[in-house]
């Protein structure tokens, strides 16, 4: 299968976690176009005390990265963010700083593995106000979802968008988020799936996960996971 539209990936070099080089941000490439990726968004962590990235820096990064490659020979390349929720996060929002998926209409945001955010629903009903919709990141690898997706419906209710890490169902993550992304994909509760890829080496492991999909959901609800949701999201189009 081919389209795929992966909205989290870390191959801007040097910002993060990610890749470190232009070497390896080519070979990652690659490797996601041979998987069935027709585009590819980077998505540099916005944390506070581990990366403390601004949107002006990243997209002076992802300009020099751009013409840096050979984008003929590679799938579409976009930027966005994963913003950590916190004050900082909120802060940049009100001043027009954080970074939106291309279509303006949806934003990617990661929480604290162990610690769930109280009334985090109040605050993300001030981001969809003003027209831009939260698309949580990995919700499989939160420790408040282990065992139930409880703690996730008010959020859902309040139309927030999730996205499946799709290595987390070969493992990568522990057991834990490998069961609890294998119940939330039976509940239906993903809008989309995505690499979640930091290097080269993640390519092999990745394949397998999106084998695993398909024999979790079936091709068809698969290629809507990575590809017709996704494009949807990225966008600006897609309604859950």
């Amino acid at each position: 299968m081919s389209g795929y539209v992966d909205l989290h990936c870390h191959y801007l070099p040097g910002v993060d976690d990610g890749v470190r080089t232009l070497e390896d941000a080519r070979s990652l490439l690659e490797g996601l176009a041979a998987l069935g990726f027709s585009e590819v968004v980077a998505t540099p962590h916005i944390r506070t005390a581990m990366f403390e990235n601004r949107g002006p820096r990243l997209e002076e990064r992802f300009r020099s990265l751009v013409s840096s490659l050979e984008p003929a020979q590679l799938p579409r390349l976009s930027l966005a963010a994963e913003h950590f929720c916190d004050d900082v996060f909120f802060d940049l929002f009100r001043r027009g700083e954080t970074l939106a998926y291309r279509g303006g209409r949806a934003i990617l945001v990661e929480f604290h593995y162990d610690a769930w955010p109280r009334r985090i629903e109040e605050q993300f009903f001030t981001l969809q106000v003003k027209g831009l919709r939260p698309l949580l990141a990995h919700p499989e690898r939160y420790r408040g979802l282990f065992h139930d997706t409880a703690a996730l419906d008010p959020l859902l209710d309040a139309g927030v968008m999730t996205l499946l890490d799709t290595m987390s169902l070969v493992g990568k993550y522990g057991r834990h988020a490998q069961r609890a992304a294998e119940r939330m994909l039976d509940e239906g509760v993903y809008d989309a799936a995505c690499s979640d890829a930091h290097r080269p080496e993640d390519l092999e492991l990745l394949g397998r996960g999106l084998e695993r999909l398909v024999a979790l959901v079936g091709g068809e609800e698969a290629t809507a996971l990575l590809s017709e949701r996704a494009r949807g999201i990225v966008e600006g189009t897609y309604e859950p």
